[in-house]
């Protein structure tokens, strides 16, 4: 089968097509025919090691390859086929359609998977193409883990820093659907796609900088890794909510001392990617209360392509590769 690998840390053409034997699953696994898979900033940060937070540095570097990447295939969030089922393995039949994530056991950047069907794994939304439900589990399910969070009331004021992201998007439409009027903040080329999915304000950082106005908001999510965070708890209204996606070590530390001494909540709970969650994503895509937006579909051959498009950060919604397609 093909893969699309890396054997060294480096720039997006360090990816490579690759043969590799096809696995076989084991006790208790299912073996996945990948038919799509998102290509995520966290992505393209393992196969750098570039990270803009950087507290994690280290265990990260221990636990993936001190001088090499251990996983030489990436890819976590994916739609697939079923193919085959591991002895015991009863949660799904054999070509279902799924989607869902690997973890960092990595590997869907393949034309083939074996995990586990104890992970996070559900029947994709019978609305959705491959390429979008692909597009769906990292943004939904780490949105909805932080709009729970929040507890948005109706007419509530929201603003996502970073709202233009894969995890931004659906936490703008799911903080819509919950009531929330939603101020989005991020470049001025997608504003035009926020607010199309029901941004109803629109800040460009590079011209105007949230923390300095004197609007106050109910909630913020924050999905920006350096932000001042002083000066943005600041922008909360009494009883407010601040919530990080992306947190900087001292936006681990500081949250103590506000809930400890002031009236308003900073909340840094890391999602779990939990079934239940899926299962909630795939119930609200199909009532269209939400939706995925992808930016571009290329072929596994285009990879470094695809890691391109993700860094430059010009893309409009999510980047997805297709897996043994093209010719």
């Amino acid at each position: 089968m093909k893969v699309i690998a890396y054997d060294h840390y480096g720039p997006p053409n360090v990816l490579r097509l690759k043969e590799v034997p096809k696995p076989s699953p084991k006790i208790g696994e299912l073996l996945l025919r990948v038919r799509a898979v998102e290509v995520t900033k966290a992505d393209c940060e393992l196969r750098s090691f570039r990270f803009p937070v950087h507290w994690f540095w280290l265990p990260l570097r221990l636990t993936m390859g001190i001088t090499k990447p251990r996983r030489q295939v990436l890819g976590s969030y994916f739609a697939a086929e079923i193919e085959a089922l591991g002895e015991g393995a009863s949660k799904f039949e054999v070509g279902d359609r799924i989607f869902g994530t690997a973890h960092l056991r990595l590997g869907a950047y393949g034309e083939y998977l074996c995990l586990p069907e104890t992970y996070p794994l559900v029947t994709m939304p019978s609305n959705l193409s491959f390429e979008e439900a692909a597009a769906v589990p990292l943004g939904g399910l780490n949105a909805l883990h932080f709009m729970r969070l929040a507890e948005i009331e109706q007419g509530e004021s929201v603003l996502i820093n970073g709202a233009g992201g894969s995890i931004g998007i659906f936490a703008l439409q799911i903080a819509k659907d919950l009531g929330g009027h939603v101020t989005a903040v991020d470049r001025s080329i997608k504003e035009g796609m926020l607010r199309q999915i029901g941004a109803d304000h629109f800040i460009d950082y590079s011209k105007s900088d949230f923390t300095k106005s004197d609007q106050k908001y109910d909630v913020i999510f924050n999905m920006v890794a350096r932000v001042n965070y002083s000066a943005a708890i600041k922008c909360l209204k009494p009883g407010g909510r601040w919530l990080s996606g992306n947190p900087q070590f001292f936006h681990l530390i500081k949250p103590f001392l506000t809930n400890l001494f002031s009236d308003k909540r900073a909340i840094t709970k890391f999602a779990g990617e939990k079934e239940e969650e899926l299962i909630a994503l795939k119930d609200m895509i199909e009532a269209k209360r939400i939706k995925p937006v992808v930016d571009n579909v290329y072929p596994m051959e285009e990879a470094v392509l695809a890691h391109q498009r993700v860094e430059n950060e010009d893309r409009l919604g999510a980047v997805v590769l297709t897996m043994g397609r093209a010719k």
